[in-house]
């Protein structure tokens, strides 16, 4: 999957400005300020619907517009025009494919595997289990669209259940209570699906993640994850998960009446990452911090290559300075393994071990120019 070209209208510093790509490696060069991380995000929007680095759509309009437009066009077996239109004045994103205005933006999600690597991965690691299982979800939800559905219905469930926890707590009723019995069962069931799910995941996962290890580092260090659910609870099988997920229900249950809130569940989960049977968050150095998100990154490029045949794009959003220059070396020459690439940098001469070969294009962004080399 290649994505050739993008037009950006009234987004972030990009007034009109059309971008043509490589089909190896994009080399985005520029100083702050300049929109280098934009043009990644436009990416983003196009593969995703949404920003990797916003939670509101209006932030990326231009200022003093009042809308964006984002246009892509993509090509694998047949090609797509891709349009992503949003208006401050109702607040409303619009997606089209082909010119077909996609209703459910959830469709989208796979349809163009993107990854991305960026200083905000840093979260990944050493942030909060939300963190970690925003980033698992990523990856299954574009391989999965089965689980990207139980994944939006467990959050369903979980929306009225707690609305009706909250009505408990107010005025118990034994009407109330019979409800939350048949709530009880659905959050249970839905539970387990997504429970099971992530642990084939993490077996799925674990040798894109070895093998990526070792390419970059080259040393014996093992990584592993480890999913920790339930009250440290390991899942087995279909029936032993539920059978302990209703029962960790009922032992919780009052303290979730008095609460209002849903206090087991996946979506309480946490991923545990590991360096040689040692707690990474806790036992790590930020080098390999750093090296451990990078490697989850390419795990996920190679994972979500095998699962959905497609080469996904990836995008390395200023992650070079972060780095000492035998990782940066090592990580270049990996990317040569990649398909499509595009690297936001500040300085191109100031990295040597970043080579570029002949099919490779370096894009130059100047106050309100754009170079190609």
């Amino acid at each position: 999957m290649i994505l050739n070209s993008v037009l950006l209208k009234n987004f972030r510093l990009h007034k009109n400005q059309k971008f043509n790509f490589s089909e190896k490696t994009n080399y985005i060069i520029g100083g702050n300020g300049l929109g280098k991380t934009s043009v990644l995000e436009a990416v983003y929007y196009l593969c995703t619907t949404k920003s990797p680095v916003s939670n509101t759509d209006s932030e990326a309009v231009s200022f003093g517009e009042k809308s964006f437009e984002i246009t892509g066009k993509f090509k694998d077996l047949t090609e797509d025009l891709v349009k992503v239109i949003y208006s401050t004045q109702d607040n409303k994103k619009k997606y089209f494919l082909n010119n077909k205005l996609v209703k459910k933006h959830s469709g989208v999600i796979g349809r163009y595997p993107v990854v991305l690597l960026a200083p905000l991965d840093h979260a990944i690691t050493q942030g909060s289990p939300a963190d970690r299982r925003k980033f698992i979800d990523s990856i299954i939800s574009q391989a999965s669209d089965t689980y990207l559905k139980t994944l939006i219905q467990y959050n369903r469930i979980l929306k009225n259940r707690s609305s009706l926890l909250n009505q408990i707590k107010e005025k118990p009723t034994s009407s109330l209570l019979e409800q939350l019995l048949a709530w009880d069962s659905s959050v249970a069931s839905i539970g387990t699906e997504l429970i099971l799910y992530r642990k084939n995941f993490i077996n799925e996962f674990l040798p894109f993640m070895l093998e990526s290890y070792k390419e970059i580092m080259n040393e014996d260090e093992k990584p592993n994850i480890i999913l920790n659910t339930m009250d440290n609870y390991q899942p087995l099988n279909h029936n032993e998960t539920l059978e302990k997920f209703l029962e960790l229900i009922n032992i919780n249950k009052p303290l979730e009446i008095k609460r209002g809130r849903n206090l087991v569940g996946p979506h309480r989960d946490d991923f545990i990452f590991e360096l040689n049977d040692l707690n990474l968050k806790t036992f790590g150095s930020q080098g390999q911090h750093k090296t451990f998100q990078v490697v989850l990154r390419f795990a996920e490029y190679f994972y979500l290559k095998n699962k959905t045949g497609k080469n996904p794009i990836f995008l390395l959003d200023d992650v070079f300075g972060e780095l000492d220059s035998n990782r940066a070396k090592k990580i270049s020459e990996y990317l040569k393994k990649i398909g499509q690439v595009f690297i936001s940098i500040t300085d191109f001469t100031n990295i040597s071990y970043l080579k570029k070969d002949e099919d490779d294009c370096i894009i130059t962004l100047s106050s309100g120019a754009v170079s190609y080399a």
